[in-house]
């Protein structure tokens, strides 16, 4: 498995989300360049998984994301944290979406 997520971008539209499975693991949301704006995961005590975490963000798309991709995971909050250090180590600072929100320790 790669250290940064490289599956292809899927439009945040209500039916994509719909198939989503409802199961545990991480998810990215960018915008219609592709900038990741936002990084999430969907845990244990996610309603329905990863399908309720992104539907919550089509709701209220955070910096302007019009795509996502995401990847089942059982080691949800690590990967998680993974993909947080990617992107302060690629960009300088984590996610738009992400910054005055409790960053994992």
């Amino acid at each position: 498995m790669a250290v940064r997520m490289t599956k292809a971008w899927t439009p945040l539209e209500p039916a994509n989300v719909k198939k989503l499975p409802g199961q545990l693991g991480v998810f990215q949301l960018a915008d219609a360049k592709g900038q990741v704006v936002f990084i999430g995961f969907a845990g244990g005590r996610s309603l329905f998984g990863l399908r309720s975490e992104v539907e919550a963000a089509l709701k209220a798309p955070p910096n302007g994301a019009t795509q996502f991709r995401v990847e089942v995971n059982q080691q949800y909050t690590t990967r998680y944290q993974e993909l947080l250090m990617v992107h302060v180590h690629d960009h300088g600072d984590v996610p738009a979406g992400n910054r005055g929100k409790p960053l994992p320790r």
